[in-house]
């Protein structure tokens, strides 16, 4: 069995293709497409990349004697294995999640004393609000 077989069924280490391959398609200019032998071969690319990126953080947070990867020693990695390029990114993303975060905890709902019915529209109103963010960010 080659190391892909074995690779391929081996869902603890995969992404989700279709999401991989939406990407892909969105990448590419209109007047190319991509076989999906190589699709695959970019998913297994990324799958290794995202492990060695692990690996070395993992590295750099033991040794830094922690026991929980920060977004530190991702950045740290990063620099170890020569991807500085990435940093800048990676560091705005990471503020961006930050920022979501304390928006969503802004956000929680008081649900204490409401009815079922005022729940129901609440969960409505905040799909709502979900759907339209997401149509806005296409």
């Amino acid at each position: 069995m080659s190391d892909r077989e074995g690779f391929a069924g081996d869902d603890e280490h995969t992404l989700p293709k279709a999401t991989v391959y939406k990407l892909i398609g969105e990448m590419l200019p209109d007047d190319i497409s991509c076989a999906k032998d190589t699709k695959e071969i970019i998913v297994d690319c990324c799958v290794e990349w995202i492990k060695l990126i692990s690996a070395q953080a993992n590295t750099v947070c033991e040794e830094s004697s922690k026991k929980t990867i920060s977004p530190e020693h991702v950045i740290e990695a990063l620099k170890q294995l020569g991807f500085e390029s990435f940093i800048s990114e990676v560091d705005d993303s990471h503020a961006e999640f930050k920022q979501s975060q304390k928006e969503r905890q802004r956000n929680q709902p008081d649900t204490n004393g409401m009815t079922p019915e005022q729940l129901q529209a609440l969960q409505e109103q905040l799909f709502a609000s979900s759907q339209a963010r997401l149509a806005a960010a296409e």
